[in-house]
């Protein structure tokens, strides 16, 4: 099929198809207008009330803050948002409003409780309420000397980690907040009558604990001495003058009102405010304001670049580093390739840094950064295929996705996904087209690669711990490491099948013969703890499910072992009629449930669930107005650059459900192309490891079928992930399955999986193609 279609040839065609699209995009955006500075100016005595106009905070509530000036000049901030929270920053250091640090003899009180603190220290405060005494210190909570039993309704994730802090030293504790409210004394909560569960806390804040007061309405109300507070209203220095007791020792630097974070500087009169991120968008610069309130607008620029010297810098850099890579290769072609990969890279990599310090470029340059990654992967890869053709058409699709989205938002903030996946597209395409130029003639012995693939889970084993010590669902550091995990599981995975299916041998170090054998599975165990103990979410689980199975049964038909096979099927079938049972299953049976229930009864009945079920409601009315030819009846073409209307309301849209947003705006025959060139990515994957296969029963030696074998199963393994998120994200989107919280491979925002998995996987499936062509045209066995 490779000699019949030009694949450079027709990929270039889709490219610089999609490539006008996106031009199109950008060009026909209408102009759009923000405030650059918000200026607030009040007398000595006066207060203004601020709120999602004033501070065009789209997230905000119409009075979420209460901004005062005292007598003397100071200024102050109080929130008075019931349902949301305002955050402060005091010497690079965001901390929420409504908490306090806990004293001995200090009293507070929620609902009808009152607690008085009989000893605080840092890390451990004793208190009592009359009839109790209890002790917290960051991990237990002990009434009377004894831990309280774990609640009736505590997921299996909290279930192992509070009998993981009953057993282990302080030291190796996991930090859990007490939480007051609710009808019971059980885990880490202590039950008030009358009061929602989380409508206060004491949490470890920097070291310390401290009283946290919950976003419900009832107040918490706290005695530090004297006089009565209710913590949740309780004011805040700004700057200025301050004559309190006890005044901050640095004035707030910036803030964060309903996701919207403004720097902040007070100049004599006047609090000077800068929007920085998740501004409210306008078609026009004018706005009724208060009289205390003034903006200086600004129009969005699609070219705009903030020259600095540490970019000036890292530029020079690159250019050193291209070239001294280039100087090194001998043949001119590969060194421009490698230089301009390496360029490419830095590039990324510097555009990355610029939107973590707030200022990105516009959205042109962004543009054009992809627009450079798609083309040096398809025109300087020494070899085009079906992997690499449509990979490099799926990305483009994904990214014209995303630039809708980024000019169809409401707000700043949704450029920002435009921006990352930019630049991740140019550091991981600059990498794999650096590997494909440098792959090494001779394979590399078995040993080193053990030894890297060991390296390679050692990383992942390591990343997973601190996701599970210091991160949360969305990962650690701004970072996914079970997306590396998934590429090193594979890795390791093949390997090890393929020395089963070589030539047994007695291996004669057996500590190294069991690190092969055990370390997948440890590799696996880590992913199944990560998914039930910190991610709390069963799609990882359901994902790892049908990597297994797809890796069964590329094992037998290897083996030609065909019973394995037929179990796989059956369970396959077993699944889809579970699923099919699950649909008309009464949710009364299902809310008794222990595992994931409400995820299940938010997928069977989403109306009675407002709030959880908001997501999938707002996709499945997207995909319905989009219908078979989008919400406008032509494919989308004519709403190119325009507003997306509600859409972007859905929560992820840009990730879980980017397929929504797709099926609204290009409607199901578009859909239709993008499940074609899904298939045909998949499909170019399953080829190349049955001509992998083919080559282990050619290979000349033991180590040339080995590598062979490997690299059969570790595509057969790379499509099964990816047949996984397919699966998963389109099942979701259509209401087939439960939400799953996977990305669309391609089509979501660029992140972990885009550098992480995709991109090695395209430089996989591309070195093992090119090592096929190369044997054949020099006319050896292939290896």
């Amino acid at each position: 099929m490779n000699r019949i279609v030009n694949w450079r040839f027709a990929a270039g065609l889709a490219l610089a198809l999609l490539c006008a699209l996106q031009l199109f995009c950008l060009l026909r955006a209408p102009a759009a207008f923000s405030p650059s500075r918000i200026d607030l100016t009040l007398m000595h005595g006066q207060s203004q009330t601020l709120g999602r106009l004033e501070l065009a905070a789209p997230q905000a509530d119409s009075a979420h803050i209460v901004v005062r000036r005292d007598a003397s000049g100071g200024w102050w901030i109080r929130n008075t948002s019931i349902g949301r929270q305002l955050a402060l920053r005091r010497d690079g250091v965001d901390r929420l409003t409504g908490r306090t640090s806990i004293s001995t003899g200090m009293r507070f009180q929620i609902g009808a409780a009152v607690f008085t603190v009989d000893g605080a220290s840092e890390h451990e405060v004793a208190f009592s309420d009359g009839a109790q005494q209890w002790r917290y210190n960051g991990a237990n909570l002990f009434r009377n000397g004894q831990v309280l039993p774990t609640c009736p309704d505590t997921r299996l994730a909290a279930r192992i980690v509070a009998g993981w802090n009953r057993w282990v030293p302080a030291v190796l504790s996991m930090h859990r907040p007490l939480r007051f409210g609710g009808s019971l004394h059980c885990g880490n909560r202590i039950g008030v009558a009358g009061i929602a569960p989380g409508s206060a806390a004491m949490a470890d804040d920097d070291g310390q604990l401290v009283l946290v007061a919950g976003a419900g309405t009832a107040p918490l109300l706290v005695w530090p001495g004297n006089g009565q507070v209710d913590l949740a209203r309780r004011e805040e220095w700004l700057g200025g003058t301050c004559h309190a007791a006890a005044c901050p020792p640095h004035p707030v630097t910036s803030m964060v009102v309903g996701y919207t974070r403004l720097l902040m500087a007070v100049d004599g009169d006047t609090l000077r405010m800068r929007p920085v991120s998740h501004v409210a968008l306008f078609a026009e610069p004018r706005l009724q304001l208060p009289p205390q309130v003034a903006w200086q607008w600004q129009q969005r620029d699609f070219w705009s670049f903030q020259m600095q010297r540490a970019w000036l810098a890292a530029c020079a850099a690159t250019v050193i580093a291209a070239v001294v890579t280039a100087l090194r290769i001998r043949t001119q072609q590969a060194r421009l390739r490698a230089g301009a990969a390496v360029f490419l890279a830095a590039a990324g990599t510097g555009a990355l840094v610029l939107q973590h310090l707030g200022s990105p470029p516009g959205l042109g340059w962004s543009l054009i950064l992809a627009w450079a990654a798609l083309w040096f992967a398809l025109l300087a890869a020494p070899r085009v295929n079906p992997v690499l053709a449509a990979g490099v058409t799926l990305l483009a699709v994904g990214l014209l996705a995303q630039l809708e989205l980024a000019l169809g938002g409401a707000n700043s903030s949704w450029t920002r996904y435009f921006h990352k996946t930019s630049a991740l597209l140019a550091i991981g395409l600059g990498a794999v087209v650096w590997v494909l130029g440098h792959r090494p003639r001779v394979p590399l012995p078995q040993a080193s690669a053990e030894r890297i693939l060991l390296l390679l889970a050692g990383v992942a084993l390591i990343a997973l711990a601190l996701q599970v010590a210091y991160g949360d669902e969305t990962g650690v550091l701004g970072l996914q490491p079970v997306e590396f995990a998934k590429l090193a599981l594979t890795g390791l995975t093949a390997h090890c099948i393929a020395l089963g299916l070589g030539t047994r041998q007695q291996a004669s170090d057996t500590v190294l013969r069991w690190l092969r054998l055990v370390m997948p599975a440890l590799l696996f165990l880590a992913l199944l703890g990560v998914a039930l103990v910190q991610v709390d979410d069963y799609s990882p689980l359901v994902l790892l499910m049908v990597w297994t199975g797809a890796m069964v049964l590329a094992w037998t038909l290897a083996t030609r072992r065909f019973l394995p096979a037929g179990i796989l099927a059956a369970c396959a079938c077993c699944a889809v009629l579970a699923l099919a049972a699950l649909h008309g299953a009464e949710p009364a049976r299902l809310a008794k449930l222990n595992f994931y229930a409400d995820r299940f009864l938010v997928w069977l009945d989403p109306g009675t669930h407002p709030h959880t079920g908001q997501q999938l409601l707002l996709g499945a009315r997207a995909i319905a107005q989009g219908g078979w030819r989008g919400a406008d009846g032509l494919l989308g073409l004519s709403t190119l650059g325009l507003e997306a209307g509600t859409v972007p309301r859905i929560p992820q849209v840009q990730d879980d459900f980017a397929p929504s947003f797709f099926l609204n705006r290009h409607g199901l025959a578009a859909a239709l192309a993008l499940w074609t060139l899904q298939a045909l990515f998949l499909a170019g994957l399953v080829q190349s490891a049955a001509r992998a296969w083919q080559a282990h029963h050619a290979a000349r030696d033991f180590r040339h079928a080995w590598l062979a074998r490997c690299r059969c199963f570790a595509l057969c393994g790379g499509a099964g992930f990816l047949f996984g998120h397919f699966l998963l994200s389109w099942g979701t989107n259509l209401s087939i399955f439960p939400v799953m919280g996977q990305p669309m491979s391609f089509l979501s925002a660029g992140g972990s999986h885009l550098l992480f998995f995709i991109c090695p996987l395209l430089a996989i499936g591309s070195a093992c193609v090119q090592s096929f062509e190369e044997s054949h045209h020099a006319g050896v066995r292939p290896t």
